[in-house]
């Protein structure tokens, strides 16, 4: 007798889970159990993976190009009195109250790991044009402003089990950040691979932590750095853009991994020059960058029928009907109009805003569609990297509490 396979299923029987699990709750003993505190893995799970983190800012840092660090530190008069661990790559989704509208973002965290020892993390806020969220940290974080962020977050961290010995870094602009978390890592002793990270800037006064990186790449024999300059011609400095050439440059004679990190336009640019490569897909790593803009840039885009359409939204048991965009992606135009829609990461990977596509049709763009094939075959997507083709209806899971 041959299984069932996926597509034989009916989801509708997965709805019975919930009751079938409540019932069997009710019907145990009342006894009593041990506080949750006294079980040690529940307790570390909750140290290492905490659903919210009550922050505050203790320090902003000023950099070039409009780029601010920010020092995070716990609050413990909110609840939170110690910083969980992560891995150099990994980020924070803050959760941030612009006007009306309550808005998601994820930003890499660029302090070395250790420090969240000390009770610190940084991250590094770069203003995107038309970034709302960018702009209102940038506008109105000062020190002692209170912060609510996720766990750490993310898979854009090194595993020695996939990924090779040297790690060849690919950076541009602020996605300079998860690159300097992985150097201090590695000098800390903290990760055991080596990096030589080209970091491409317009010019050497927008490199942002160069005196920094140059310390600690002459006290740190495993970590290299080459500044690569598009508009200026530096001693010491590469010139132009990060080619197949350039890469081969500095890579090593065997097996080496490639991390990426900066602008959709970089990773653009970046991956058909590694194409030419032919190196093992397993080695070519991309951190999520944030949204996605211009799906129309998309060789298989398909010309939407109109510039807008209707998207109707049902959530925690009411509906909203709003318009939307064609170029715009149904997250952000959920929030734009006030409708609070869970998400983490932007960039279609978390599954954090997954939702149920009860009518209509969108585009995704393959390079940021995360969804697994379950999620093809009944018709679930991700709001934060689908756009609309045609008028929509959809059912979104309501955000969670502090998060």
């Amino acid at each position: 007798m041959s299984k069932p396979n996926l597509r034989s299923l009916n989801p509708m029987d997965f709805t019975k889970l919930t009751p079938n699990r409540q019932a069997k709750i009710e019907a145990a003993p009342a006894s009593m159990v041990p506080p949750a505190g006294s079980y040690k893995p529940n307790a570390l799970a909750k140290a290492l993976h905490p659903a919210v983190q009550y922050l505050k800012v203790a320090k902003v840092t000023e950099h070039p190009g409009g780029m601010k660090s920010y020092d995070l530190v716990p609050d413990p008069a909110r609840g939170t009195s110690a910083l969980a661990w992560f891995s150099a790559g990994q980020y924070l989704s803050l959760s941030l109250m612009v006007g009306e509208s309550r808005l998601t973002r994820p930003y890499s965290l660029s302090s070395s790991p250790r420090e969240s020892l000390q009770g610190r993390y940084t991250i590094t806020v770069k203003a995107v044009e038309g970034g709302i969220a960018s702009r209102y940290i940038l506008d109105n974080w000062a020190e002692g402003t209170p912060v609510t962020a996720s766990g750490p977050l993310g898979e854009f961290t090194y595993e020695p089990l996939r990924d090779a010995p040297v790690v060849l870094g690919v950076a541009g602009g602020s996605g300079i950040t998860p690159f300097r978390s992985l150097a201090h890592a590695i000098a800390d002793g903290d990760e055991d691979a080596e990096l030589i990270l080209l970091y491409g800037s317009r010019t050497m006064e927008e490199a942002v932590f160069e005196e920094e990186l140059k310390a600690l790449e002459q006290s740190c024999p495993k970590f290299r750095l080459v500044n690569v300059l598009s508009d200026e011609r530096r001693e010491g400095c590469e010139h132009g853009f990060i080619t197949a050439e350039l890469i081969k440059k500095y890579a090593p004679a065997g097996d080496y991994s490639v991390f990426l990190c900066g602008p959709q336009a970089m990773y653009r640019f970046v991956d058909k020059e590694l194409a030419t490569l032919q190196l093992r897909r397993k080695f070519i790593r991309h951190e999520l960058f944030g949204e996605f803009f211009g799906p129309e840039q998309e060789p298989d885009y398909p010309a939407p029928a109109a510039d807008c359409f209707q998207l109707t939204v049902r959530i925690a048991g009411q509906e909203k009907t709003i318009t939307a965009p064609a170029g715009r992606s149904l997250l952000r135009t959920m929030e734009q109009n006030g409708i609070a829609a869970p998400a983490h990461c932007r960039s279609g990977e978390c599954g954090w805003c997954h939702s149920r596509l009860v009518s209509g049709q969108v585009y995704t763009p393959k390079s940021v569609d995360g969804r697994r094939e379950a999620d093809l075959i009944y018709g679930y997507i991700h709001p934060c990297c689908a756009f609309p083709l045609s008028d929509l209806v959809i059912e979104v899971p309501p955000v969670k509490a502090d998060g």
